[in-house]
């Protein structure tokens, strides 16, 4: 399906702003990392939705324009390209504050490809059919690229969600639905209602954007009841066969790739040992040291931090 114009124009305007101070200190370090070969930043998750960088773990997407290029480890680049993305922690100072990122390393040509229906697994298309906010990019062609990727990843979720829905819904069921269908698709610790909860978060985004898609759909009837603002489909039974099956397929398959993606985090998540020792604190108030020899291996590292957290009396 052709995205919608009404929809591009609709991400245009909703993913650009300027990025933070304290956002900036991060893009900074990111910039000296890959040296010259960053496309573009986004910036999404909970501590965008604050609008407070220092609150939490900022969720970042770097776009670089090829593994080869972008990294001088060519194991880095090598399992980068055999399943993107790479994630990586950072903290930096500022202003006598410290703030902190997670962020995942893809190529602009393998984000285009995972917003696609090419692309089978929700990860890349159920993540950034979300708001967003694009913090950097290196050009006009480059940003009206990310654009019509992000358009296109809501054409993706809505067209994959729709045959899962019953004849009459509103916009807010079809992305609790939708939400709750792509989470299921991989190894996540959310509470059951936070799908829901980030819908409401940003209502119109959503409203507005499954209207300019189900207005565009070229094979099911989906239109508008203007009394109570639902929706009508008229969708195959063959259809929605096929479309929860490929659900229950993709859920299998996403647990798969959630277990390498940890095992390949092994090799890949730098400063990992400062991340748990952040996360013990914000979580359970209690400060725990890592010594040298144990910063050097990161998985040993979160169970004997965690059992010194415990014993500190961190868990309760």
């Amino acid at each position: 399906m052709q995205v919608p114009i009404h929809l591009l124009d609709q991400i245009r305007e909703s993913v650009n702003g300027a990025p933070s101070s304290a956002m900036d200190r991060l893009i900074q370090d990111i910039f000296t990392r890959f040296d010259g070969h960053v496309q573009g930043i986004l910036f999404y998750g909970s501590c965008l939705r604050k609008e407070n960088a220092l609150d939490g773990l900022a969720d970042l997407y770097v776009l670089v324009d090829t593994y080869r290029t972008a990294y001088r480890n060519a194991c880095h680049a090598f399992l980068n390209h055999r399943l993107p993305p790479n994630v990586y922690y950072h903290e930096a100072s500022f202003d006598g504050l410290t703030v902190r990122a997670k962020y995942a390393v893809i190529s602009l040509e393998d984000f285009q490809k995972g917003t696609t229906d090419r692309w089978f697994h929700s990860y890349l298309w159920g993540r950034f059919c979300q708001p967003c906010r694009m913090i950097y990019a290196r050009d006009a062609a480059t940003a009206d690229a990310v654009v019509a990727a992000l358009a296109q990843a809501v054409v993706t979720f809505v067209s994959r969600v729709l045959p899962c829905m019953p004849p009459m819904f509103t916009a807010r069921e079809l992305w609790g639905r939708g939400l709750e269908l792509s989470y299921r698709a991989e190894l996540r610790s959310e509470r059951p209602d936070r799908q829901v909860r980030l819908v409401d978060a940003d209502p119109g985004y959503f409203e507005a954007a499954t209207r300019h898609v189900l207005g565009g759909m070229p094979r099911w009837t989906a239109v508008p009841m203007e009394a109570d603002g639902r929706f009508r489909t008229n969708i195959p039974k063959s259809a929605q066969w096929v479309a929860r099956a490929a659900w229950r397929l993709r859920t299998v398959q996403g647990k798969l790739l959630s277990i390498l993606r940890l095992l390949k985090a092994t090799m890949t998540f730098e400063g990992g040992v400062d991340y748990i020792l952040w996360k013990i604190e914000r979580h359970s108030g209690v400060t725990v040291a890592a010594e040298p020899r144990l910063r050097r291996h990161p998985i040993l590292a979160a169970g004997v931090l965690a059992w010194r957290a415990y014993r500190s009396g961190g868990f309760r």
